[in-house]
C-alpha cells in the first residue's frame, strides 16, 4: 500500500530523514523503532501529508501523496485514521462529540447515524457509559482509548499510531496494545506505528523496522528482532549504552 522513496526532511542544519525507503504492504502492522528524536513522528506526519519533504514520494495505491490535487488529498486524509501521541482531545468537547467530531464536519454524516458510530466505536474500545464526560474527567488510559474509537470512527483503512502507550503506565500500556492488534484485524487496516516502547512493538507488529540516521537500517519480524545480532537494533532493543548509537 505504501511505497516510500528516497524522502528527505531538514529543519536547517539538522537532517531527519535522509533518503529513506520504506515498503508497507496492504494489511500489514509495520512498526517503527528508534530513538527519542530521530524522526519517526516526522514520518508519520508524511504518511499523513501533515508535512511536505524536502524532496522523495510517498505512493500509496500507485497515487503520489504530494503531488495530489486539493479534492484527491481531502478524499485520502478521510481513509486515515490518525492515534496522536497524547491522544489531542478537544478539551471543550464531550467524549462523545470527539469521537464524532470527523463524522459531523468532513462527512457530514447525520446526527443520528453519528450517534449510532460512536456508541458502536466506544464500546469497541470499552468504554460504552461516558460518552457524556469531558476529557478531563476521564484517566489517561480512557484518553487513549477514547482518541482509537475517533481514530477508528470513519471506517479508515489505513491507521497511524504515534507513541500509542507513551505517558501510561505498563498495565495500561498492555490494554492499549491488546486493543490495537483487535482493531487493526476487526477493521482489516494497514498500520504504521512509531514508538520507542519495545513492549509495544513486540506485541503490535507484523514487522518491525528501525530508523537510525534518517534511513531505515532495520527490517525484520518480532520474533528475527528479538535475537537479531545486528548491532544498531541489538543495542537499542537491550537497552545497551555501549555501542554503533551514540547515547545523548
Amino acid at each position: 500500500m505504501f511505497t516510500i522513496e528516497k524522502l528527505h526532511k531538514g529543519f536547517g542544519p539538522l537532517t531527519v530523514l535522509d533518503g529513506l525507503d520504506l515498503e508497507v504492504k496492504t494489511g500489514q502492522s509495520v512498526v517503527i523503532i528508534g530513538q527519542s528524536g530521530c524522526g519517526k513522528s516526522v514520518l508519520l506526519k508524511h504518511c499523513a501529508v501533515l508535512m511536505r519533504p524536502d524532496s522523495g514520494k510517498i505512493i500509496v495505491d500507485g497515487q503520489s501523496l504530494f503531488e495530489l490535487p486539493r479534492r484527491d488529498l481531502m478524499a485520502y486524509r478521510q481513509r486515515v485514521g490518525v492515534l496522536f501521541q497524547f491522544g489531542a482531545l478537544f478539551d471543550s468537547m464531550t467524549v462523545a462529540e470527539n469521537v464524532g467530531f470527523s463524522l459531523k464536519e468532513s462527512l457530514r454524516v447525520k446526527p443520528a447515524r453519528i450517534k449510532e458510530v460512536v456508541e458502536e466505536k466506544l464500546a469497541l474500545v470499552g468504554l460504552s457509559e461516558i460518552g457524556d464526560k469531558m476529557p478531563a474527567e476521564i484517566s489517561g488510559g480512557m484518553k487513549k482509548r477514547v482518541a482509537l474509537a475517533r481514530a477508528i470512527a470513519a471506517e479508515p483503512d489505513i491507521l497511524l499510531y504515534d507513541e500509542p502507550t507513551t505517558g501510561l503506565d505498563p498495565i495500561t500500556a498492555m490494554v492499549i496494545n491488546e486493543l490495537i492488534v483487535d482493531v487493526n484485524k476487526k477493521l482489516g487496516v494497514t498500520s504504521i506505528a512509531v514508538t520507542h516502547d519495545l513492549a509495544s512493538a513486540f506485541k503490535i507488529a507484523d514487522r518491525i523496522v528501525m530508523l537510525y540516521q534518517g534511513k531505515i537500517v532495520y527490517d525484520g519480524s518480532p520474533d528475527e528482532t528479538r535475537v537479531t545480532t545486528d548491532p544498531i537494533v541489538h543495542q537499542f532493543i537491550n537497552g545497551l549504552s555501549a555501542g554503533p548509537i551514540a547515547v545523548r
